[in-house]
């Protein structure tokens, strides 16, 4: 479609029902030990830049943390030598368990294959106060499917959600700049504590991936969205959004879905 938008079109004031930015992280150190090996170092220096490595790599790049849900935070990570690449660490302080989602925009687009790809990294969480991991860990989740919910990120951005399966969810923005267009996207979804998920999906018609913490106790979105605009810039737009339920339908046992 030639009046696709682009995430320039749509991103602009996308963040005005989002959570405020946290000052919460500043002077903590944190080592965040994944599941399928490896470990990163951070240290919050202010409220916008950490120090951090990982085996042989450091440096020192852009942050933003919000507290996503009660003892929840969302972790927006860039990284000036790989700007093609960014991160979302999850991470619970309570359970101190952590989900990373790394997120690749490909130099070049391939027919039938979102241009951004995306990596699902669970984990723990030292502080180093001595507290070990505990309740459950965050693990792809089946709980969505069957929800249609709006999803009211400003005055200005309303969208429809309808969660099809493990793979896949359709949505159709109602006010907007986007406004009449809808698709169907891979999606991603973990479960990280009770009524709260991360949700991710990856668009085909445009090289964007998006990130999102879900608090359904607070029916409530904190999220980026990154990926290239219509003239091949970088971009990473943060979002957050109220949620309204719409309803849900439940499919049979013998028809997974």
């Amino acid at each position: 479609m030639s009046d696709w938008k682009t995430v320039d079109d749509f991103a602009k004031g996308i963040d005005g029902n989002r959570l405020p930015r946290s000052g919460a992280l500043v002077g903590l150190r944190w080592t965040v030990r994944h599941d399928d090996g490896g470990q990163v170092e951070l240290s919050f220096t202010d409220e916008s830049t950490v120090e951090w490595s990982t085996g042989d790599a450091k440096g020192t790049d852009w942050y933003e943390a919000v507290e996503g849900a009660p003892g929840t935070f969302f972790v927006s990570l860039l990284f000036a030598a790989t700007p093609r690449e960014s991160a979302v660490l999850v991470a619970d302080l309570d359970s101190r368990r952590t989900l990373t989602v790394e997120s690749t925009i490909a130099e070049t687009r391939t027919e039938g294959v979102p241009q951004v790809s995306q990596v699902f990294r669970p984990g723990v969480l030292d502080t180093g106060d001595g507290v070990g991991p505990r309740g459950e860990a965050p693990a792809p989740s089946r709980d969505l499917i069957g929800w249609r919910a709006l999803y009211r990120y400003s005055p200005n951005h309303l969208y429809e959600h309808v969660y099809l399966s493990s793979e896949r969810y359709a949505w159709q923005c109602l006010v907007g700049e986007q406004r009449g267009h809808g698709d169907v996207d891979l999606a991603t979804a973990y479960r990280i504590a009770e009524n709260r998920y991360v949700f991710t999906f990856r668009e085909f018609r445009i090289p964007v991936a998006t990130t999102w913490l879900y608090d359904l106790d607070a029916m409530r979105t904190t999220g980026t969205f990154f990926g290239l605009n219509g003239e091949g810039e970088i971009r990473n737009a943060p979002g957050g959004a109220h949620i309204t339920s719409l309803g849900r339908v439940s499919y049979p046992e013998d028809q997974p879905v």
